[in-house]
């Protein structure tokens, strides 16, 4: 019996069209020099995890939901009285996803979530950091179909990082918006 390799819709979508798009912008020479997404990085802080332990798994069963991959705490790293934070404990979650997982996530965040944003117009194209990284504020975890708003007792965001092999801005933001992030469209086109 023969089994079929399962290649996500965006994963088929970066060889057969993203790539050739890119080296015909950029000029690139080799398929390897091509920008790829590597990885995306989502995190989350939880407002009130020092008095209420609760709250931590809470976060990480909707991240290991949202994600389809299980999630870990984030530990403090140092003491702060102020906030009676002591080092160990833990005040997040966090999710680092890659390959199919990566590809599926994106997918999704794209065409499912982003659109149920209330009064959405785009994604700001500020967030690079020169080094070909994006980072996404979501403010509330309900996009995610995967989230039932019934049994969501506090609304809290999460940051999404999106880490590429590019090695500018310019050629990160060609790179995710040929995968189909919705950027606004404040930046003029130079065709």
């Amino acid at each position: 019996m023969s089994t079929v390799k399962y290649t996500p819709r965006l994963a088929d979508k970066y060889t057969k069209e993203v790539i050739p798009a890119l080296s015909k912008k950029f000029g690139y020479k080799s398929v390897m020099q091509t920008p790829k997404l590597e990885k995306i990085c989502i995190n989350r802080g939880v407002n009130g995890a020092v008095n209420d332990k609760k709250l931590v798994d809470i976060a990480l069963d909707e991240l290991t939901t949202i994600t389809g991959q299980k999630a870990v705490p984030t530990m403090s790293k140092k003491d702060i009285s102020n906030f009676k934070l002591r080092k160990g404990m833990p005040i997040g979650a966090r999710v680092t996803l890659r390959g199919v997982r990566m590809y599926e996530f994106l997918d999704r965040l794209v065409s499912v979530a982003l659109p149920r944003v209330r009064d959405f117009k785009g994604i700001s194209d500020k967030a690079f950091d020169g080094r070909g990284n994006f980072t996404l504020g979501v403010t509330e975890q309900i996009i995610f179909p995967e989230i039932d708003i019934d049994k969501v007792n506090k609304i809290t965001g999460l940051d999404i990082t999106f880490v590429t092999s590019a090695q500018s801005n310019e050629e990160a933001y060609e790179l995710l918006k040929e995968l189909g992030m919705p950027f606004k469209s404040n930046k003029k086109e130079n065709n």
